[in-house]
């Protein structure tokens, strides 16, 4: 599977490593930067290439990083057709894919150690969504939000 990638600055170790854990694993990691370690770089200029081709890239998936995760999980959701999110733990992970169906994965370098990280990685690359009826509901109204602008009914 191509995994694509983004970071800044503070979790650009932690993208290097998770490289060689895909490699390791079978997957085909394609690095959208920064390509060197610049404690001055934005975020956003990096994540936000890293989502675009997840989306341009059917079947891939994208993994977004940074020192606390969460403005990269923002920015990557900016980016139409992108479902991205934070995982701390196993079950943030996990349930990222099975509940939200979600197409990138974020996490934050200066939460998680590599091996946790590692292990957030292999159980969102794995995990498949469960396509049930009420998770598969919820997200068709995200979408139709994210493309019309509609707000859901109410009840």
């Amino acid at each position: 599977m191509r995994v694509h990638l983004g970071s800044d600055h503070a979790a650009f170790e932690l993208k290097t490593q998770l490289i060689d854990h895909l490699r390791a694993l079978g997957h085909e990691p394609i690095d959208a930067g920064p390509a060197a370690y610049d404690a001055e770089d934005d975020y956003p200029v990096y994540v936000l290439r890293a989502a675009e081709a997840v989306v341009a890239d059917p079947g891939s998936v994208g993994i977004v990083l940074g020192g606390s995760g969460n403005g990269e999980a923002i920015a990557a959701n900016k980016v139409g057709g992108v479902r991205a999110a934070l995982a701390w733990n196993d079950d943030t992970a996990r349930l990222a894919r099975q509940h939200n169906d979600a197409n990138v994965l974020s996490l934050g370098a200066r939460q998680v150690t590599y091996e946790e990280a590692a292990q957030f990685v292999s159980i969102f690359l794995t995990t498949p969504f469960s396509d049930e009826p009420r998770h598969a509901r919820r997200l068709a109204m995200v979408t139709a939000y994210e493309t019309d602008q509609l707000l859901p009914p109410l009840p």
